[in-house]
């Protein structure tokens, strides 16, 4: 640890060593985590004590349905608006969407439930 330093918001240096594998491994993880500063990882390692990587694929594939839900169902709405009529498979269709974005919905969230 060194003195402190006047125009630094934190003033208390660590220093410590690590062989090629370890600094390996800390960039890996670093990387994993999209985190490109080493004092940032370092700061917050140090006082969480573990990281969370969330894969968020689940969530990107809700989105997706999402859009195209929302597409489908703005040309029912428009084609009805236009002919004062909608066609039962448009309705069949986006039923099916909506439970799959439901199901999609349920497992995200039973994923997240998982995480302590």
């Amino acid at each position: 640890m060194s003195e402190k330093k006047p125009n630094r918001k934190r003033s208390v240096h660590f220093h410590f060593w690590a062989d090629e594998e370890e600094a390996a491994l800390i960039r890996e993880r670093m990387e994993s985590l999209g985190v490109t500063s080493l004092g940032a990882y370092m700061r917050k390692m140090a006082i969480d004590g573990y990281h969370i990587n969330i894969d968020l694929s689940d969530v990107r594939e809700l989105v997706s349905l999402l859009r195209r839900c929302s597409n489908n169902l703005n040309q029912i709405a428009k084609r009805a608006n236009e002919t004062r009529s909608i066609h039962v498979a448009d309705i069949a269709d986006l039923r099916r969407q909506y439970d799959t974005l439901w199901e999609a919905a349920n497992g995200i969230l039973a994923g997240l439930a998982k995480i302590k």
